[in-house]
């Protein structure tokens, strides 16, 4: 559905006034594409039930494919049975996790993404040098209640800049901040500028906690949006990088924006008057339910999809040290 070079289709009058821009990079980021394949990878080597706690990424569809696989997902470890397989999802999870999980002897697989865990790391050593530390995120994600759960003695919850105010520290010298990976740039960067004005000597991690996938799919969309009359964000309402997506395309310029699960939910009323349209999808979305948005469109008369490139992504996670074990024990075992 997506041209890139070569000569231009023939295109009615009509068509040739419309026009439909496919924002590159979009969809799996390396931590997503991990966690899914540790998912399918468990399931084939151990067998179903694989136990999942919470959903492996924020994605329906992917969550409804394991599921039926032989994924069980649930919410808490309460819920799996003694001595079992359970996967912890990308987003990670605190230390009282960890713990309850060894208490109840549950053989464990750690698909947390190695840019929240680099977070984590973070917390803890701001933590063991005694800082009060401001952890920007959204009440209730769990990549937030997973970053908290490091130090939570040390660490409170800034949303936005509206709570600055309200912050209470020992010492406004020994201040730090951190941030959930999926917030968008712009949001977090203002907090923080609010967050100094108020502590001046506020420390800064050690390296950008948004990860580099939301970075670049902000910056893409902030491309594309000044020339699309509406801009399509395919990705599930819990997704914290696709909801940012919406807000960006927004800012940044674009007519109208909104986020579908997949083509189903575009309402056909969005595409009155529209002539350029403009299509990404979140960190946690198989292609192929891009590429049926790009379908819908040009069942109604849209022109195949040009492919606007921002970035180049090319970093790939190993799996969790636990499955590769397995996985290398398993075929020495074949021999």
């Amino acid at each position: 559905m997506t041209t890139h070079v070569g000569m231009p289709p023939v295109l009615s009058a009509e068509e040739a006034e419309k026009a439909v821009l496919l924002a590159a990079p979009r969809g799996y980021c390396a931590g997503v594409d991990r966690a899914v394949v540790t998912v399918e990878e468990a399931l084939g080597l151990y067998g179903a039930p694989v136990y999942v706690r919470k959903q492996i990424v924020h994605n329906k569809h992917v969550v409804s494919d394991l599921e039926a696989r032989g994924a069980i997902f649930v919410e808490e470890l309460d819920e799996v049975p003694a001595g079992a397989t359970v996967v912890f999802s990308a987003h990670g999870v605190s230390p009282a996790v960890h713990a309850q999980a060894a208490e109840r002897e549950l053989k464990t697989i750690d698909a947390t993404c190695p840019l929240v865990t680099k977070v984590h790391h973070e917390a803890k050593r701001f933590a063991a040098d005694d800082y009060d530390i401001l952890l920007i995120g959204h009440a209730g994600h769990e990549e937030v209640e997973g970053t908290a759960g490091e130090a939570p003695e040390h660490i409170q919850l800034v949303e936005g800049p509206q709570d600055v105010a309200g912050i209470t520290v020992r010492d406004p010298k020994r201040v730090a901040w951190l941030s959930q990976t999926t917030l968008s740039v712009d949001e977090t960067l203002e907090t923080v500028a609010a967050i100094r004005e108020r502590f001046p000597d506020l420390l800064d991690p050690p390296s950008d906690d948004i990860c580099y996938a939301t970075q670049n799919r902000q910056l893409a969309v902030k491309e594309i949006a000044p020339q699309s009359d509406l801009l399509i964000v395919v990705g599930s309402g819990n997704s914290s990088n696709s909801v940012r997506l919406v807000e960006v395309a927004l800012e940044a310029g674009a007519r109208a924006s909104y986020r579908v699960d997949d083509a189903s939910e575009i309402e056909e009323s969005w595409l009155e008057g529209v002539r350029s349209v403009s299509v990404t999808s979140g960190a946690s979305v198989p292609e192929e339910l891009v590429q049926g948005v790009l379908s819908f469109l040009a069942e109604r008369g849209f022109p195949e999809a040009r492919a606007v490139h921002s970035a180049e992504e090319s970093l790939i996670f190993s799996l969790p040290k636990e499955l590769r074990r397995d996985l290398k024990a398993a075929a020495a075992a074949k021999g």
